[in-house]
């Protein structure tokens, strides 16, 4: 059993770290078309669409479904 509880934790180790580059991707791709964000914002948002998409309609305007959804074919 503990075998199988340390792979699971190493898988999980490997998930956060694969999730956190997509992360680091993703957000390089979003300062590109948006790029008045600041790093602070980009930090206090990291893993929240919603809260990402919110602090971009603040600055930028229009609705959040189309910033969503410009975000989504980045």
């Amino acid at each position: 059993m503990l075998l199988i509880r340390g792979q699971q934790e190493e898988e999980d180790h490997v998930n956060k770290d694969q999730m956190a580059g997509k992360w680091h991707e993703f957000a390089g791709k979003v300062k590109a078309k948006w790029g008045d964000l600041t790093d602070d914002e980009m930090t206090e948002a990291e893993g929240h669409m919603e809260e990402l998409a919110g602090k971009i309609q603040a600055k930028y305007g229009g609705t959040k479904e189309q910033i969503l959804k410009d975000m989504n074919s980045l």
